[in-house]
């Protein structure tokens, strides 16, 4: 085979960025687009006193690279009992562009957001966790997908450097999330994600909520997409994951489906549901008073009466559920109030 015939069938090896799943280690401006918007970071924290510092220089590499002098990072204490407060004051001293809001007490990762999104200002809002699992080197391609027409991208940790007892539950919580919410992403629970302020602004973060907020985006008509992204092993720290967050998971997940769909209007639920009941027992009922009136029976040898009269009391009941749900609905601000005890704004 001649030279020329080689070259011809030879493939030509495509540079290392176009390969699927390859992450660049450097960071700088000749690698990264600069963007018009600003960017604010939320970090939730419960106790992270030991990242902190690392996890500030690689976010700080990494915004003036995208957006000089338009970010910043907003840092939510969520009621730590170390000195990660302390290592925040240290740079917020040293930067004003680093922020905290501080809780008096453990009000929980939802809270946490949901209190970081009403005070961040940012065009584009990136979510990332503080144990430094989280790649800061990511954020440019959120912000890409972003610019380019998403409201939403996830992070997809396909990846993942955790025990098993963590991974195994963690795809069956993904899968079953993915089937119930009808939006097909891999890692729902994925801290990284970003956001456009008026996602940030529309979806209402509470309870446990936060591993919702792609699906709940969805619902209202945003545009949702993931990435693969970085996932490193922990290294300072212990990890604050249980197997209840699992229970309470699918238990917010159903809570989810049902605020969705039935909040504005709950009795259209339980007045369809309580109206069924009540049919059924009161055709039960009728069938016997039909019997008993051509004398072919008696009422009080017949269970059937009681059941019927049951099914007619449990549908009345229900219907009374959704006229006091519709009240609370009415009246309620719908919001909810976090013990803040200081801030560095």
């Amino acid at each position: 085979m001649s030279n020329e015939t080689k070259r011809q069938h030879t493939p030509r090896r495509r540079p290392d960025r176009y390969r699927r799943g390859y992450h660049s280690d450097k960071t700088s401006e000749d690698t990264v687009r600069r963007t018009n918007g600003t960017i604010s970071v939320v970090i939730p924290l419960l106790n992270e006193a030991e990242s902190l510092e690392i996890l500030a220089a690689k976010l700080e590499k990494v915004l003036q690279s995208l957006a000089p002098d338009k970010w910043e990072v907003l840092f939510i204490d969520d009621g730590s009992t170390d000195n990660s407060f302390e290592v925040i004051q240290n740079l917020h001293s040293r930067n004003s562009k680093y922020k905290c809001i501080r809780f008096r007490t453990n009000h929980g990762k939802s809270a946490a957001l949901a209190v970081g999104f009403m005070y961040v200002k940012g065009t584009y809002v990136i979510t990332m966790d503080a144990d430094l699992q989280d790649d800061p080197d990511e954020i440019p391609a959120l912000i890409s997908k972003l610019e380019g027409g998403y409201d939403l991208v996830s992070g997809w940790k396909r990846k993942r450097y955790d025990p098993w007892h963590k991974t195994i539950p963690s795809k069956l919580f993904n899968w079953v999330t993915s089937v119930m919410s009808g939006i097909k992403l891999h890692d729902f629970n994925c801290g990284l994600k970003g956001y456009r302020k008026e996602v940030t602004e529309s979806v209402q973060v509470y309870g446990e909520m936060h591993r919702y907020i792609p699906a709940l985006a969805h619902w209202e008509g945003f545009r949702v997409t993931e990435i693969p992204v970085q996932h490193h092993p922990r290294k300072y720290g212990v990890s604050k994951f249980g197997m209840s967050r699992f229970l309470k998971g699918f238990l917010d997940l159903l809570t989810v489906l049902f605020t969705t769909r039935y909040v504005k209007r709950p009795m259209h639920l339980f007045g369809a549901i309580g109206s069924l009941f009540a049919l059924i027992g009161f055709v039960t009922d009728a069938y016997l008073v039909v019997e008993w009136f051509l004398g072919q029976t008696s009422l009080s040898n017949r269970p059937l009466a009681l059941f019927g009269i049951a099914m007619i009391i449990v549908g009345v009941q229900l219907i009374s559920i959704g006229l006091l749900s519709e009240l609370i609905v009415k009246n309620s601000s719908q919001r909810e109030r976090y013990s803040i005890r200081e801030k560095l704004m």
